[in-house]
């Protein structure tokens, strides 16, 4: 496709996300109706990050589509997803800490460090640095994935990817053990390049196990519950978000054991596999269901 086709489709699904977030925060806003505060309208959802985030790669890949053209294209956008994954988590903890944007309003800022209005970072919300650089690390994995040279050697190369992820995962062991810190503020659990790179190792071993799967094991028995959830899994988290954490709780929050939790995983899980079944199946139904109307309007 052309270029500017190209990045106008990633951007414009990204926004598309990103306003999606805007009235998810609307809902709960509405639902939560006399207590909730009206800055709530403004907190930065993980719907709102992912928008962001497709925006991002769309137009990092304008951007290097425009500059770099040729055979080695695809290398160049592996690379420059790659680099802008470890360049976002390099920044994410001085970005929290010494380096703060305290000049920008609020809403804005919260994009960048979390820090809502609260003053401070939030851990429990999920900002750009460093929420954005797993998308930029799966879009590398992506062109990788997407090669010729990897189409022909399919099985070999997820399992190489495994592979990788071991290596990262140890290395990043073995670099957050070492004595000297190069940043004034390591909070490993939330903004650490350390567990940043942890958590795409895992999630690399995660994609080969996940092949294996697909390829030999029970994923070739002709349904997948976590392939059904996927393919409906904007909906899936829009909806499970008021069963778990809203005011139509399953369970009362805050008050139950190992068993009953597992009990409220479970029904959440087969109801959400419901949910995610009938969407796929009425999915692009409704121009039938109206030439169904319009052919029998008495039986209607």
């Amino acid at each position: 496709m052309p270029t500017a086709q190209i990045g106008r489709t990633t951007i414009w699904r990204g926004a598309e996300i990103f306003g999606f977030g805007l009235l998810f925060r609307l809902q709960e806003f509405i639902v939560a109706w006399g207590w909730a505060p009206t800055s709530d309208l403004l907190r930065v959802d993980v719907l709102n990050t992912i928008g962001v985030s497709m925006m991002l790669m769309g137009v990092m890949c304008w951007l290097v589509i425009l500059v770099r053209r040729g055979p080695h294209m695809r290398t160049a956008l592996t690379l420059a997803g790659f680099g802008t994954a470890l360049l976002i988590s390099l920044l994410s903890p001085p970005l929290w800490t010494t380096w703060r944007l305290h000049w920008l309003p609020w809403p804005i800022e919260s994009y960048i460090d979390g820090v809502h209005n609260l003053g401070a970072p939030q851990p429990a919300l999920f900002p750009i640095f460093p929420w954005t650089g797993f998308a930029f690390a799966g879009l590398a994995i992506g062109f990788i994935l997407q090669s010729a040279w990897v189409r022909t050697r399919e099985a070999m190369a997820f399992l190489s990817l495994g592979g990788a992820g071991i290596v990262l995962v140890e290395f990043a062991r073995w670099l957050e053990a070492q004595p000297r810190q190069i940043y004034a503020v390591n909070d490993y659990w939330h903004t650490s390049p350390s567990f940043f790179v942890i958590r795409v190792g895992m999630l690399l071993m995660i994609l080969s196990a996940s092949y294996a799967w697909c390829r030999w094991g029970a994923g070739q028995w002709g349904f997948s519950p976590l392939i059904q959830l996927g393919q409906a899994s904007l909906l899936v988290y829009w909806v499970h978000i008021e069963f778990v954490y809203g005011r139509v709780s399953i369970l009362p929050k805050r008050a139950q054991g190992i068993g009953m939790a597992s009990v409220g995983l479970l029904v959440i899980f087969l109801a959400m596999l419901g949910l995610a079944f009938l969407r796929t199946r009425m999915k692009g139904r409704g121009s039938e269901v109206l030439a169904w109307l319009r052919r029998s309007p008495a039986s209607a």
